[in-house]
């Protein structure tokens, strides 16, 4: 098969497109999969800068795919040759990554594609889906009338994210940088609240927004000295949910005086801590928002389908920050 092997650590150009060896089933409960798309998410341009989590080298990186099973295992009973299936698994180090024509997966850590999604918009959807999931459902226990503050609601996640607080019944702001994505993100949400923070203080624009009261919830997807200020449009016992690992120069004063909620989501912990117990879950998280797909409750937007040669490409116009969605690899062109 084809794949995009990281040759080394650097830039977008140590992504070489290479034939290698076919993956085989080694397990009774394995399915040989052919990838259709792989998306392209942040964790693949971080990995190549700074390398895996297993320290081999080359590697094939890649955790979201979707394609169909080309061969079972002789215990696999959840599905057949033909099935539509997708999935988050591997591309950190360990597993092989899915930008490649071919992986081999466990039958329990694969779901159902969505009917209503073509291969390259169910390829975009399972990291920054389960991602969002997380962070809502199960860190913030989100539900009802809340209000939400969503950091870059233009991007992977918090496009997903900003869908799955409507369907709780939060009312929703988020931050922008252009109209243009004020305007994606009202196509998700018509009554969002959008906040264009190089042009104004996201604090005082929650603050104006909640009549002084603050956002009772808030999902950071960036990081650094935001983090912190997000603590300043807090309700008191508020939920804060963050992406990245916190600075150590945070200040953690207003959270404290606050008694804010503070919750640190990575959705890659089960794939690294080697739990595939949990990574059932996720798949089960997968399985679960495959009908919010199919009756137009969710949708999953693609920026750019590149072929897997152009996987450097694709790191490239994920770096520069102006896409509004995901970029997926198709392994056929």
């Amino acid at each position: 098969m084809y794949a995009v092997l990281m040759t080394a650590l650097g830039a977008p150009e140590v992504l070489q497109y290479q034939a290698v060896p076919d993956p085989q089933i080694t397990s009774p409960t394995e399915l040989l999969i052919r990838i259709n798309s792989a998306s392209v998410n942040p964790i693949d341009t971080k990995l190549r800068q700074r390398g895996n989590f297993y320290n081999q080298i080359p590697a094939i990186l890649g955790c979201d795919g979707a394609g169909i099973v080309e061969a079972v295992g002789p215990a696999v009973n959840k599905f057949q040759v033909g099935s539509e299936v997708y999935f988050c698994h591997g591309g950190l180090g360990k597993a092989q990554g899915n930008y490649a024509q071919f992986t081999v997966i466990d039958q329990d850590l694969v779901a159902p594609k969505p009917q209503s999604l073509s291969f390259a918009e169910a390829s975009a959807v399972p990291l920054v889906l389960i991602t969002a999931w997380e962070s809502l459902y199960d860190r913030a226990k989100l539900e009802g009338a809340r209000k939400v503050l969503i950091h870059g609601g233009a991007g992977g996640v918090g496009h997903i994210a900003i869908q799955l607080a409507k369907l709780a019944g939060a009312e929703v702001c988020t931050t922008v940088s252009s109209e243009a994505k004020a305007e994606f993100c009202r196509s998700l949400c018509p009554d969002i609240h959008p906040i264009f923070y190089a042009q104004q203080n996201f604090v005082e624009a929650v603050q104006a927004w909640t009549g002084g009261e603050g956002v009772e919830m808030a999902l950071d997807t960036v990081g650094g000295k935001v983090f912190q200020q997000t603590f300043d449009a807090m309700q008191i016992y508020g939920d804060v949910v963050s992406l990245l690992a916190p600075a150590a120069d945070t200040n953690w004063k207003v959270a404290r005086d606050k008694n804010l909620r503070i919750s640190l989501e990575l959705m890659l912990t089960p794939a690294l801590q080697e739990r595939q117990d949990l990574q059932r879950r996720q798949a089960q998280i997968l399985a679960e928002s495959a009908h919010l797909f199919d009756t137009g409750k969710l949708r999953v937007q693609v920026a750019h389908q590149l072929p897997l040669r152009e996987a450097a490409r694709a790191h490239q116009l994920l770096a520069e920050g102006k896409i509004h969605g995901k970029i997926v690899l198709l392994t056929d062109s």
